[in-house]
């Protein structure tokens, strides 16, 4: 009976039906995660921050890496791991203020050049932090970034290894916004399927 009032509707009005069923519900999907991506901060200056055996920075966006090495000097963590670096790349050339940093051990900071996407940071970084015997980390991303890396460093990291954060404050647009929801949706989706 359903069947049959279907094919009475017209094309131009079960149309209008597809677009508002899904793109209603996606519209408040995407605004929802977009609240939660702005909702994230760390609330705490460097001086503020505990002590942790590493640190984990993510490439990608202008501040992280010497929001990272100020902690460095700072010696709130002990060692850093870079994670989503080029292959090829060398420390001089993702940081070249390191001589600006004579506090800081070049020693102390390693390049992890395999991960591609923040999921496999996740991954990645645990083998170097397991390799290390760290059993604190801090995350450092850009405020934008942290919810959904913070989700799937929380994801990946067993429970004895304490996971702590902090955000690096950064320009958002709109468009920004609602593309980190985006990708945080489509990380929730995968989630549920695999």
């Amino acid at each position: 009976m359903l069947k049959l009032k279907l094919l009475h509707i017209s094309a131009r009005r079960r149309y209008f039906l597809f677009l508002i069923g899904t793109i209603v519900p996606l519209a408040f999907l995407l605004w929802s995660k977009k609240l939660k991506v702005l909702e994230t901060n760390s609330g705490l200056l460097i001086d503020d921050l505990p002590v942790h055996d590493c640190g984990v920075v993510l490439t990608g966006a202008a501040g992280r890496i010497r929001e990272a090495f100020e902690i460095l000097a700072e010696k709130k963590i002990n060692r850093l791991i870079i994670s989503g670096v080029y292959r090829n790349t060398q420390l001089h050339e993702i940081f070249p203020q390191l001589p600006y940093y004579p506090e800081v051990n070049p020693q102390d900071i390693i390049l992890e050049k395999i991960s591609g996407s923040t999921r496999e940071n996740a991954t990645e970084s645990l083998v170097l932090v397991r390799e290390m015997g760290c059993k604190s980390v801090l995350l450092v991303t850009s405020d934008l970034h942290m919810y959904r890396a913070r989700r799937l460093f929380q994801d990946t990291y067993p429970a004895d290894i304490q996971l702590s954060h902090h955000s690096v404050p950064s320009i958002k647009s709109l468009v920004d916004i609602y593309y980190e929801a985006l990708k945080v949706i489509w990380y929730d989706a995968q989630s549920l399927l695999f």
